[in-house]
This record gives structure tokens, C-alpha cells and sequence, in this order.
């Protein structure tokens, strides 16, 4: 794994995209936009290249949680275009004043479809993103970000949701979600506050009650979702915190001082907690029972006043070298096949499972859950919306 220092600039990665694209604009019929292009992009690679240097400006918004210090500098050296970074007014981004006036939108699993249903987000030409070759292809169409084959996004990177424990307090083999539902724990609970961590208890109830035919978290029937939320609201009980995108250093607040003992957690805050000082006695698991987990991906606004900028800055975020640092920022698992090159940290990839397919396989990706269960099961499940006035009744103390 080769090592590249975290002061070398990504202006050569980026020279070398820029000229793949002219290569490709002459080698594919002019890698030509279909009809449903947002307005004011241009028609070949080579005229995205000349229009962004006219737009001069990409506007990003960032889900919450999401650093906003990325790599931009050497993006805007070669493009022309200045980048403003924010973060969403709200954890909601299908909320229009979250995400208005973007040009794109850095989102997770549990709100792109919202999106698109919406149409807020434009589909994307991949024709126009070489460096989507080289994606990982477990984050490739996928049910997530993609309708009736038409994609939607470009995967930034993908993360699991891990069990995070005191090895001082529980033993240091702890593989099994059960902790975080025993009420010999309660009061030292930290759980994650977000309707789709309903998920997270179907997951739990496939292998514990398995009488209940659970094969996907996100696609649960009135049954299992009943079920799901009765575990749930037994376990509000119990629970010594909740914890979300704002509160992030508060969770690693509590698990430093051994006030919570068990929960669920991000790599983020494990990394975190790895740096305090004087060390803190944590370790954090995927259970055997599996784990759900997410997937970041850069949508482009539908209303997107910079578009051509934005098609530049997609394919820059996916380049090997930009991929590794954002990645790294958040520690996710890069998209990028070839972005283990790049991390400043040569045990990064290892160490966040990046290339390792096997591992994956029981990580529940966030999606939008839907009525329609598919064809086998028809319009049985519960709706996002469903599970979205579930989590709020519970969290609000409200009867079923």
C-alpha cells in the first residue's frame, strides 16, 4: 500500500481527469447529455470543461454530521470554480430549505430516494463521470440511489453502524448486539436517534425471532414492524442517552467518562475516542448478528445553478486521491477501487474493511423503506413516513 503525504497537493490527479475528459468527449460520439439534462450543462465533456470556467462558483450542501473541510483547493486551481461548503439547516434534507440553492448534495442511503421522489435531484450521466469506472461495484445501482435503471448519484463512501462498549465494564469477546437491549445495562445505553434505526431492531428480531421471516430490515410488513416497535419502546426505557449528528462529542463525552457502556456508534467517534487522552478502554464490533450500516453519495440539484461546475466536482470527489482524503475525513471505506493508494494512513483501507467484499456482506445499507415490498410481497410495508411517525410517537412518549 503505498503512502502519499498528507501535504501533496491533488492538482495532478485532477490534470490527468481533466485530460481523460477531452479523450473521452472525442472517443465516445461526444459523450453527448440526454434530454433530462439540467439546464445550462453542456452537451460534450469538452464544453463542461469551458462553461465551468464561466460559472466560476459550485455551491455544496452536506448532510449533518459531514465535515465541510474538503479538499476544494486544488479543484478550484484547475477549474475556475470557488467552492462553498455548508452543512443542511436540517437532518431532513427532503426539508426544500435544507438543501436550497445547492448545486449538489452530499446524502446518505436513508433520504436519496426521498429525494428523487421529490424531484429534487437530477439523474446523473455517468458518461460525463470517468472516474465512476472505477467505483466499487457493490455501491453501483443499487436500490438506494436508482429507479428503473436510471442512477442518481455518485458514491462517496460506505460505513457501518458499530456496536461501541466499555471493555472495562462488559467482556472484551462481546459479540452480539444483546447488550444494548438488556435492562441490566439501563441507564448506560447510548442509542442512535433516528427513525431508521428501526432497522437496527428488525435486524436484531431476524435472529432472535425468527418466526417472524425478517429478510430485510428496511422492508418490514404491519406484523414485524409492530414487533420491531414494541422492542423499541422497551428499550426507550432502559436507554441512558440518545444520541445524533449534533451530538456526536457529547456521545464520546459519555463513553470517555463511563457514564454510558454500550451502544450504538459511528467509525467517526470510535476514532474519537481512540485519540483521548489518557486512553479510554473501548472497542467497538460488527455483532454476529450483522450490522446496518450507509453509504454517502454527491447528488446533483435538479435546480442546480452551477451544473457544469458540479459534473467537475463529481468527477474530481471520486478521483483516487480526493477520495481517500474525504473518506479519511469521515472514516468511511472509499468508493474508489484505487483510493487505498492515497490515504495518508498506509493501515487506513485495512482498518475500515475498504476492499474487503466478504465483510460487507451482512451490512444492511440504508435505504428509504417503502410500501411496495416488490413483487413477491406487493404493498405490505410499512412507508418511511410510517416509520418516521413510529419513532417520533416513541421518542415523544406518545401510545402506539
Amino acid at each position: 500500500m503505498r503512502r502519499i503525504a498528507a501535504s501533496a497537493p491533488a492538482g495532478g490527479a485532477l490534470a490527468l481527469l481533466l485530460g481523460s475528459l477531452a479523450l473521452l468527449a472525442a472517443g465516445c460520439g461526444g459523450g453527448r447529455v440526454k434530454d433530462w439534462q439540467v439546464g445550462g450543462l453542456g452537451t460534450t465533456l469538452t464544453q463542461i470543461q469551458h462553461r465551468a470556467r464561466s460559472e466560476g462558483k459550485l455551491d455544496l450542501v452536506v448532510r449533518p454530521g459531514f465535515p465541510t473541510n474538503l479538499p476544494v483547493a486544488a479543484f478550484t486551481r484547475q477549474t475556475g470554480c470557488e467552492v462553498t461548503t455548508r452543512t443542511a439547516t436540517s437532518v431532513d434534507l427532503v426539508d426544500s430549505k435544507a438543501t436550497e440553492g445547492s448545486d449538489g448534495v452530499l446524502v446518505a442511503g436513508d433520504a436519496m430516494l426521498r429525494l428523487i421522489d421529490k424531484g429534487m435531484v437530477a439523474p446523473v450521466n455517468f458518461d460525463l463521470v470517468p472516474g465512476y469506472r472505477d467505483v466499487v461495484e457493490a455501491l453501483k445501482g443499487q436500490l438506494f440511489d436508482t429507479v428503473e435503471g436510471t442512477g442518481y448519484a455518485v458514491p462517496q463512501g460506505r460505513a457501518v453502524n458499530l456496536e461501541l462498549f466499555r471493555t472495562d465494564y462488559l467482556p472484551s469477546d462481546t459479540s452480539s448486539w444483546a447488550p444494548i437491549w438488556s435492562p441490566s445495562l439501563k441507564g448506560r445505553i447510548s442509542i442512535y436517534d433516528d427513525p431508521i434505526f428501526i432497522a437496527d431492531a428488525a435486524l436484531y428480531l431476524e435472529t432472535t425471532r425468527p418466526s417472524l421471516r425478517i429478510t430485510n430490515p428496511y422492508e418490514l410488513d404491519g406484523k414485524q414492524f409492530a414487533v420491531a416497535i414494541r422492542l423499541l419502546r422497551r428499550q426507550r426505557q432502559i436507554i441512558g442517552e440518545y444520541w445524533n449528528t449534533a451530538t456526536i462529542k457529547e456521545q464520546v463525552a459519555s463513553f470517555a467518562s463511563g457514564q454510558s457502556l454500550v451502544g450504538t456508534t459511528w467509525p467517526r467517534q470510535v476514532a474519537l475516542l481512540e485519540a483521548e487522552q489518557p486512553p479510554v478502554a473501548v472497542t467497538a464490533v460488527k455483532p454476529s448478528e450483522g450490522a446496518t450500516g450507509w453509504a454517502d453519495a454527491w447528488m446533483i440539484s435538479s435546480k442546480a445553478k452551477h451544473p457544469n461546475c458540479t459534473y467537475l466536482w463529481l468527477d474530481y470527489v471520486v478521483s483516487p486521491e480526493a477520495n481517500a482524503r474525504v473518506a479519511e475525513l469521515f472514516r468511511e471505506a472509499p468508493s474508489n477501487t484505487r483510493a487505498c493508494e492515497f490515504t495518508t494512513d498506509a493501515g487506513y483501507c485495512d482498518a475500515v474493511h475498504a476492499q474487503d467484499e466478504e465483510w460487507w456482506k451482512d451490512v444492511h445499507l440504508w435505504t428509504v423503506p417503502q410500501k411496495n415490498c416488490g413483487a413477491a410481497r406487493g404493498d405490505v410495508c410499512k412507508s418511511y413516513d410510517d416509520w418516521r411517525k413510529a419513532w417520533v410517537a416513541l421518542r415523544t412518549g406518545r401510545p402506539e
